[in-house]
Order: C-alpha cells, then structure tokens, then sequence
C-alpha cells in the first residue's frame, strides 16, 4: 500500500527566532506539498490563516509550550485566543510535573480545561516522552483520552529524546483506534516518518517536511 505521507505531515517552525519571511515560506511549501498542517508558535498563527486561507492546510499552534507548566487557566485564554487568530488545531503541553507528582486529577482537569477552549478544535496533547517512564507514558494516555483529547504526541521537539518507533506503538495500544498518535522530534527522513506510520502515528510533526517528501536531505526548517 502506497503511503501518502504529504497528507501526515504538520509542517512545523517553531523556533524562537523564525521570522515573518520564514513564516511565509513555510505556508508557501505547505500549500505546495498539500501538508495536514503548519505548526507555528501563536504570535504567527494570524499570518499563517491569512496565507492559507482557502487552502486545505490547516493552521496547528503550540499552548503551554513547551514546558506545560502554565496554569489551566492561561492555557484555555492561550487557546481561545489562537482560535480567535485562526488556529483550526492546538497542541498542548501536558502539565509533567503534575503528572510526576502522582496528581492525576490535575493532569486531567488541565487536558479537559482546554478541550473545553478548543471545542471542536482539533486537541493534540504532548506528553514529553524523553521525560516520561512507559508507565507514565500509558497513564497519560488514559487521562488524555478522558478529558477528551482527539490526539496524543509524543515531543516538543525541544526536550530530551523525541519520537520513537516503540513510544508510538506504546500510545497507539493505550489510546486505542479512536484517538489519533502523532510522531514529532527527530523524524527527518522518509524511512524514519514511514517506520512511525507503521507503528501507529497518524501525524508527522516535523520541520524536514520537504526532505521526508522529496528525499532532500537539506530540506528542513530545523530543529524539530
């Protein structure tokens, strides 16, 4: 079976010092290459609708990136204002420290809280798996899963580790079929995005969009 993996593709800049022309590429190479997405911090996510409008690319934003440490609060105000600005896709990050700390109702209550937010939008929840035991990695699965997540991700791209064959395996048994996985952090190459669809993702978070596409190993915005 022939895998379209244009179609898995967040293409995503992240990096603090991305400026509007990088921005602008991104989008451009985005709509060129029919990807799922672009994944922009929230400052660029009204200059990202803009140049996408009308396309079929959606416009994903990080929230509470990338420690997960804000309060539940300012990560609801984060997405409802990124969905003001034209964000059809957030990605949260988990509160770790909470989840460390054995306070599973706060995890929760905290997915929940942007869900809430969000609404229809589509939620992805980063677990930061480089941080996480496989037992931690299951549980908050199961407690994205009832606070009403539509994905689980594996990585911020800007912690240790990112994206692993069996990290995904791992999630996609613990979400079950219904929820989405998505592979992010160090995927780069063809062979590396397909061994991820393979073992479950049904999203490529990466900034080597081009090159996973193309087979230009030079392609990439960095760093993700």
């Amino acid at each position: 079976m022939t895998v379209h993996l244009n179609a898995y593709i967040d293409h995503t800049l992240l990096k603090p010092e991305a400026t509007q022309a990088m921005i602008d590429k991104l989008c451009e190479e985005a709509k060129t290459h029919s990807f799922a997405s672009v994944c922009v911090n929230p400052y660029w996510v009204a200059r990202a609708a803009e140049l996408l409008k009308g396309t079929s690319v959606k416009v994903c934003t990080v929230i509470g990136f990338p420690l997960g440490a804000s309060t539940s609060a300012v990560k609801a105000a984060e997405t409802r204002d990124a969905i003001a600005n034209g964000a059809t896709e957030v990605d949260m990050v988990l509160n770790v420290g909470a989840l460390k700390s054995g306070d599973l109702k706060q995890v929760r209550s905290d997915v929940a809280a942007v869900k809430q937010a969000a609404g229809d939008i589509l939620l992805k929840v980063i677990l930061e798996t480089g941080l996480l035991t496989d037992e931690e990695k299951e549980i908050a699965c199961k407690l994205c899963v009832e606070a009403g997540a539509d994905y689980v991700k594996t990585s911020t791209g800007f912690g240790p580790g990112g994206a692993t064959v069996a990290d995904i395996a791992l999630m996609r048994r613990a979400v079950g079929r219904d929820v989405g996985v998505k592979a992010s952090g160090g995927v780069r190459d063809r062979e590396t995005a397909l061994a991820m669809v393979e073992a479950g993702a049904t999203r490529i978070g990466t900034s080597s969009g081009i090159s996973i596409v193309s087979g230009d190993a030079q392609a990439t915005n960095g760093g993700y």
